[in-house]
């Protein structure tokens, strides 16, 4: 850069950079048209939108459609099963109780339902591994604050390695126990990054309650964000319900092929789970559940909660076509890409929302979500001819909403939930595939030559 100044201030840089970056296209563009001349399958999804398959499990089954024999697919209502199990029995049979989330683990870490006293001995050793390590909280939570719980998690879980007397070693049973801890010590690190953001950047009181050995996650959950730890046992019955709910969803979900195929180059169990909530943070994963709440608060806001089928019907139009909310065109908490006409998840959870909402004095407002689902399905029905299933984050956004949980930590509460699915699939891949994920690319560009510095 002879003749030019040594240093380029910020604006300077940023303009060469932009101006570089445009001219880069007429090099590295890659035409929509190439993908299918190549017989590409962009985002691993098969032209009638299945998915690619790319590995084998017996861990969970996401059913949405099956396959006619002609090879065609046929909507069907969903299902969702944890080892051969319909989650709807599992969730029934807890109905009035906060442990099935427990059970859930044991049932996808090895593969059975466990008979009383082996449930009872297993919650009582993972209980065990609630407490953080020595001088955690001070030196890796309260003094690193940071404005984006999902993006703290990622570090904590990463700074749980320096904590770990053997962390690099991934055999199967180590990582089990490293994994087991991951998952008991994930609830504390989130309610602990949330309070010492609140007290950073919003200057509010620090509060800082530790877990107990006698509540589950979800109770300690509750306990560990309110300040009188207060909370009634059908808040922890729910919670513990969309727990079970969000614990698994197949290996072919962003998150959960993150996981595996990180784990697959022989790393450690924090880096690939690390790597997992990074993908799980976005809004077309787990972040979804923050714009359903934002969208649904808006509408709320707009046509008022007692409004009728045509004002909705009206609003889903508005949104739809660009003129409400974000002016995406986007409605947020519809549509599924492997459900095709129900998302069992979303019926369970707004099933078991209502003894909650009639505690609470919300069944206002839950009716508004049903009628209002109601409503958009007509409009989509109306305009496309198709009606997309509800998706879990509808009712999952309402749920954080009764249960006083803040939107900065509606993904993290969902981490929380999955990193037991994502050990179970970071095993089974560990001890029957084993090999290291590597698929292939096809180059597309031109073989050229180097062109000397002088010459161009």
């Amino acid at each position: 850069m002879t003749g030019k100044k040594e240093h380029m201030n910020k604006l300077e840089m940023n303009s060469f950079l932009a101006q570089e970056f445009g001219k880069s296209q007429n090099y590295t563009g890659i035409e929509n048209s190439l993908y299918r001349q190549n017989d590409v399958k962009k985002g691993l999804r098969n032209e009638d939108g299945t998915g690619v398959i790319v590995g084998l499990t017996r861990i969970s089954d996401v059913v949405g459609y099956e396959m006619d024999a002609a090879g065609r697919k046929k909507d069907i209502p969903g299902k969702l099963y944890y080892r051969g199990i319909d989650l709807k029995e599992l969730t029934d049979a807890h109905c009035d109780d906060a442990g099935g989330y427990e059970e859930v683990m044991f049932l996808l870490l090895f593969g059975f339902l466990p008979d009383k006293q082996e449930l009872d001995e297993f919650r009582s050793l993972f209980r065990q591994m609630y407490p953080l390590p020595g001088d955690f909280l001070e030196m890796n939570i309260l003094r690193v604050p940071t404005q984006n719980i999902m993006n703290k998690l990622q570090h904590a879980i990463l700074t749980l390695y320096s904590y770990d007397q053997d962390p690099d070693n991934s055999d199967t049973y180590p990582t089990l126990l490293k994994g087991l801890r991951i998952v008991a010590q994930l609830p504390s690190i989130m309610c602990y990054a949330y309070q010492s953001m609140l007290h950073y950047f919003k200057r509010s009181s620090l509060i800082i309650h530790y877990p107990r050995e006698d509540f589950s996650i979800p109770e300690n959950i509750l306990c560990m964000l309110r300040e009188d730890r207060k909370f009634s046992e059908r808040e922890a019955i729910l919670l513990d319900k969309l727990f079970m709910v969000l614990a698994d969803h197949g290996g072919g979900n962003n998150s959960t092929f993150t996981d595996v195929v990180v784990s697959s180059a022989g790393t450690d169990i924090y880096s690939a789970v690390a790597a997992a909530t990074g993908a799980l943070k976005g809004p077309r994963q787990g972040g979804a559940n923050v714009l359903v709440t934002e969208l649904m608060h808006s509408v709320i806001s707009e046509i008022g909660i007692s409004a009728g089928t045509e004002e909705m019907k009206q609003i889903v139009n508005r949104i739809l076509d660009r003129d409400f909310f974000d002016k995406s065109g986007t409605l947020y908490g519809f549509g599924h890409v492997i459900y095709t006409v129900s998302d069992p998840r979303a019926e369970i959870i707004r099933d078991c929302s209502v003894a909650l909402a009639e505690e609470k004095g919300k069944m206002q407002e839950l009716d508004f979500y049903i009628r209002f689902e109601q409503a958009a399905k007509e409009v989509m029905k109306e305009r496309y001819g198709t009606v997309p299933p509800t998706h879990v984050d509808f009712y999952t956004s309402f749920v954080y909403d009764m249960l006083l949980i803040p939107t900065d930590l509606f993904s993290a509460v969902y981490v929380c939930a999955r990193t037991v699915g994502w050990i179970a699939h970071n095993l089974e891949n560990k001890m029957y595939d084993g090999r290291i994920m590597r698929p292939a690319t096809k180059y597309i560009g031109e073989i050229t030559h180097y062109v000397p510095i002088l010459d161009r």
